[in-house]
């Protein structure tokens, strides 16, 4: 098997996108941005979750059980209360000599592609069903040039409460926060190893932008690291140069986190 990844920040700092490889596994977080009062920042509990789930990963257990169990360590490691957030999405992918697991909660993605040339996406499209008509008003807003104003930044504060009031409930959406039960949510899929040549997985930061531009994802998962890095910068250069007020490809800030990672099964 061969691993890539590659981050970008969409704005100065680290961001609060996480990734890592282990020896049978990948793993992707995006932490939530904070747009609302009073909610903390992403980046200690990323840290932390991506820890709890690497030491995990190697375990046989399920994968639901793999993020819950790291969700509960990672709260009470932090004092964390339910509804108050930090929260991150999650991304896994876990292979044996036979089999490969996905797992996805939140809206980062993975994409496969199997030996007969078909591509399977793993995602997790809960979250878009929480407010629609206020989704759809600041999308529409953007697509008729207002670009990133005042009236912008209030519709995503008051989208967010919304989506808070929402979180890990079953007529909502989940997302890893401060209660395990979220990682019991989770989509799963397995897959025969023998059928399967790349795999993918993104957060929606890079993966909306990869998709609007139309690059076909088994281009992506042949590329290595420093491949990966050339594609961010010019996602990143797209968004800056040609799409600066989010027209052509509405989303709630210029510039998102972006992260890619790839699996192969041949070593290259």
């Amino acid at each position: 098997m061969t691993t890539h990844g590659a981050s970008l920040p969409g704005g100065p700092g680290p961001g609060q996108d996480r990734w890592t490889a282990t020896p049978n596994g990948l793993i992707v977080l995006d932490g939530a941005t904070a747009v609302a009062p009073g909610v903390p920042p992403a980046e200690e509990y990323v840290d932390a979750l991506l820890d709890a789930l690497r030491s995990r990963l190697r375990s046989g257990a399920g994968l639901r059980a793999v993020i819950a169990d790291a969700i509960e360590a990672v709260s009470a490691k932090l004092d964390l209360s339910p509804g108050a957030g930090p929260s991150s999405t999650v991304a896994l992918l876990r292979w044996t000599d036979s089999t490969v697991d996905a797992a996805v909660l939140g809206d980062s993605s993975v994409v496969l592609g199997t030996r007969h040339g078909q591509q399977i996406r793993l995602c997790d499209d809960r979250l878009e069903s929480i407010a629609p008509g206020q989704r759809q008003h600041y999308r529409e807003r953007l697509q008729h040039g207002s670009g990133y104003d005042d009236a912008h930044r209030q519709l995503l504060t008051d989208l967010q409460r919304n989506e808070l009031r929402a979180r890990n409930r079953d007529d909502g959406y989940w997302i890893a926060e401060a209660t395990g039960e979220a990682g019991h949510h989770a989509i799963l899929d397995q897959f025969d190893i023998a059928d399967l040549e790349w795999a993918a997985l993104a957060t929606d930061g890079a993966q909306r932008t990869i998709d609007h531009l139309g690059t076909p994802w088994s281009d992506v998962a042949a590329k290595d690291g420093a491949e990966l890095q050339v594609l961010l910068q010019h996602l990143h250069r797209w968004e800056a140069e040609q799409d600066p007020n989010g027209q052509h490809l509405p989303r709630a800030k210029r510039h998102d986190d972006k992260t890619v990672t790839t699996w192969t099964l041949n070593t290259r």
